[in-house]
């Protein structure tokens, strides 16, 4: 049998570990893109206990600012998005991807709190840590989702007793508050477990998973986007029982296809992922408008030096370098380049400010966004096909080595370029 465990409303059960005061009202975490990244002067940043793809590793905390100081901007308007509501907060309509503002209309006595990356990562860690000691094999598949396999660990009339117990466990050690959903597969574990919430467990044996995901919309169940609910829809597939018998329209779709078709019934074999393969590193913002392009070109190089600081950590070598940017009438505009040269901060910035000369076909246009990623890695040790700057590669490389190691050790602001000023 399987297990999906989920931490309810997370980000604000992790600020009422802090603050009991906050148990039994309406809350709510927002988010504003944080700006301090263009800071001048330094700043504290953590980097994450949390390795997997889904994740990035330089956090910041607004530990320092009351709600009043992050939500509200310099002219007294409330910014910023809902990330994560309590169920005391939806009971007046406050939606995650709500705006603050618009969720002060819903529920005016709303207690907005700042977000603490740190503090969700580490407690996320703890609880990895916790289900590692308890089950054999644990897939971590978000900062806030766990998928445990206990197969021949558990006997299978044992395993609402166990889940149960663990239930209560990571409540009693962590503070944090889980539902559960338990089946033979991950995506009927994972689907029965927003029947579980809030606080809760919900066990599907196999010979009732027909019966269970009969009147069960389409779009909820987890990897039937928007696009696939369109396919279905026009086709007559409103419900998770209507797929039962179209299996030869599904297996006319391909793998993917089939695939879909084996998780909604329940007969996939899927196995539990030790590990996620990071297959990209990227990083953005996004801003008040700005026309000015020296200011953009130092942004993007700040970006570049954080992105050069994760693939340092993760020990990765791109070969593809991405740049997109917003502008701020929604207009946008992106370009990439692949290579073969070794990686290197100082090349990977000079490769990112061609291709923001090439990508800003509205210069009188004002910027709202900076998107640079990196992908495409390799395994080997990287080559270079440019005979003539392979020595400069070699030594843009060692160099950058070294300032990896110094931000490592004394924070990722401790050495900036000249071009960040």
């Amino acid at each position: 049998m399987k297990l999906h465990i989920d931490i309810d409303c997370f980000f604000a059960s992790a600020h009422r570990i802090q603050n009991p005061k906050l148990y039994n009202i309406p809350i709510a975490v927002g988010g504003r893109s944080n700006l301090n990244i263009f800071d001048r002067k330094n700043q504290i940043r953590k980097l994450s206990a949390i390795d997997g793809a889904f994740t990035s590793s330089i956090l910041s905390s607004n530990d320092d600012k009351t709600s009043d100081e992050y939500f509200r901007d310099i002219d007294g308007r409330i910014r910023g998005i809902i990330t994560t509501s309590s169920y005391e907060a939806r009971a007046f309509g406050v939606k995650t991807a709500m705006s603050a503002a618009e969720a002060l209309r819903y529920c005016p006595h709303l207690k907005l709190i700042p977000p603490n990356y740190p503090l969700y990562h580490e407690l996320s860690h703890k609880l990895k840590l916790l289900l590692e000691q308890e089950i054999p094999s644990i897939e971590q598949f978000s900062i806030d989702e766990f998928f445990c396999d206990v197969t021949g660990w558990i006997k299978d009339e044992d395993i609402f007793k166990f889940a149960k117990k663990i239930k209560q466990q990571i409540f009693n050690e962590i503070g944090l508050p889980v539902s559960i959903g338990i089946a033979n597969t991950k995506w009927i574990a994972k689907l029965a477990t927003e029947d579980a919430k809030p606080y809760g467990i919900k066990l599907v044996q196999q010979h009732e998973v027909e019966s269970y995901i009969q009147n069960i919309p389409i779009s909820k169940f987890p990897g039937i986007g928007s696009g696939y609910q369109e396919r279905l829809l026009q086709r007559g597939i409103k419900t998770l029982g209507d797929i039962k018998s179209r299996k030869a329209l599904f297996d006319s779709w391909g793998k993917n296809g089939t695939q879909l078709y084996n998780r909604t019934n329940g007969i996939d074999e899927e196995k539990i992922q030790l590990s996620h393969k990071k297959k990209s590193i990227g990083l953005g913002r996004t801003f008040d408008g700005i026309s000015d392009r020296e200011e953009i070109k130092r942004r993007i190089t700040i970006l570049a030096r954080h992105v050069t600081f994760l693939a340092y950590k993760g020990d990765h070598k791109p070969h593809t370098y991405s740049l997109q940017i917003r502008y701020q009438y929604g207009s946008k505009s992106s370009d990439y380049i692949n290579t073969n040269r070794i990686f290197s901060e100082q090349y990977f910035k000079q490769e990112l400010l061609i291709l923001f000369s090439k990508i800003d076909v509205h210069p009188s246009h004002s910027i709202i966004q900076i998107n640079i990623s990196i992908s495409n890695f390799s395994e080997n040790k990287q080559t270079t096909l440019d005979l003539f700057s392979y020595e400069d590669d070699t030594v843009s490389a060692k160099l950058t080595d070294s300032l990896q190691k110094l931000r490592d050790k004394f924070g990722i602001d401790i050495i900036k370029s000249g071009g960040e000023f």
